[in-house]
Formats: C-alpha cells, sequence, structure tokens
C-alpha cells in the first residue's frame, strides 16, 4: 500500500495537452491546482498572466528549442504555494507549445 503522508493535495482532473498555436494557453479556472507550459517551437514563446499577450506585454518569456518539438524549448509551471487561475495568453511568431493543467 503506498504511503500517503506525503500527499499535499489530491488532484482531480488534468487537462488533455495537445500542440497549440492560439492565443490562449489556458482559459480561466478557479479549480487550477498547478499548470505547465512548453515552448516547443523554434523561436520565443511570450507568455501573459492575463489576456493579450504581445511580444511587448508579458510576464515570462520561453527560449526556442534548435527544431520543432526537440524537448528544448524553454518552461514554465506553477505547482506549489500560489497559483495563478487566470487566463494565460501566449504571443510569438508562429508559436508552437503545449500547456497543461491539474485542478482541485
Amino acid at each position: 500500500m503506498a504511503d500517503t503522508r506525503a500527499i499535499i493535495a489530491e488532484v482531480g482532473v488534468s487537462s488533455t495537452p495537445s500542440i497549440a498555436s492560439a492565443a490562449t494557453a489556458l482559459k480561466a479556472n478557479a479549480a487550477r491546482g498547478s499548470f505547465l507550459i512548453q515552448n516547443l517551437g523554434t523561436n520565443p514563446l511570450f507568455v501573459r498572466f492575463g489576456s493579450s499577450a504581445s511580444t511587448t506585454v508579458f510576464n515570462i518569456v520561453l527560449k526556442g528549442g534548435t527544431g520543432n518539438d526537440d524537448g528544448l524549448g524553454g518552461s514554465y509551471e506553477q505547482s506549489n504555494g500560489v497559483v495563478y487561475t487566470g487566463i494565460i495568453t501566449i504571443a510569438g511568431t508562429n508559436p508552437r507549445y503545449v500547456a497543461t493543467e491539474m485542478t482541485k
């Protein structure tokens, strides 16, 4: 039997990640317990905690890889402490990324 004393909080549902290029990476979700965004493209990916991300209005930038889907692109996650639950949008040249979240 597994030792469950180390579990901080059970997580109910995970979103199904898929390669995307849309401007909204994650919709607002008050039940979000954690999230991860990884750049799968070769160009920088600009991430904003809010709507209307652009290459001049963003919170973080994730570096591109040397080739599409090579696993070398930058990533960002929030999984401990305060986790942002609002809309997360992205911008960039030919954005290509995967985003996933887990809900409480």
